[in-house]
């Protein structure tokens, strides 16, 4: 289970370094095995799924029919980008520039440990989400019976 935030550098090749705390969980979630593929919802953001985790995730989405355009989307910007990235022996992983570029992540990101994979942050957008609140008219059913 992955939770917290960090501040990550890329470094000049496009590479990010997983924080120490999280590279024994990684080893042992998925071998080294990570993908990486865009945040369909959000922008300025990826997804680094362990790899059994993201298969299931691929599944799910390869099944939905794509008669629907907005299926399709799903499946170009989730399936058809994912990237299999591993770790080297400095626990860093090489960023596809493409999946960089077009999500704006420069030197400076922010990576989450949402549960059962990370969200990677471009530091303008993170700054964005985070400095936005959640007002009473956007609170869900769902929602209300949380104690937070």
């Amino acid at each position: 289970m992955f939770q917290g935030e960090t501040a990550i550098t890329i470094d000049d090749k496009g590479r990010l370094a997983i924080p120490t705390a999280y590279r024994d969980l990684v080893a042992r979630a998925c071998a080294n095995r990570l993908v990486v593929t865009y945040n369909p919802y959000e922008a300025g953001c990826l997804w680094l799924y362990p790899e059994a985790a993201w298969e299931k995730v691929r599944d799910q989405v390869n099944a939905l029919p794509n008669a629907k355009r907005v299926h399709r989307n799903l499946q170009l910007k989730l399936v058809g980008a994912a990237t299999v990235v591993e770790p080297d022996g400095s626990g860093r992983v090489l960023l596809p520039a493409s999946h960089r570029n077009a999500a704006g992540i420069e030197k400076k990101a922010v990576l989450l440990g949402m549960g059962g994979k990370f969200e990677l942050w471009s530091e303008q957008a993170h700054l964005a989400q985070i400095r936005q609140t959640i007002g009473e008219d956007e609170i869900s059913e769902d929602m209300l019976d949380l104690r937070l």
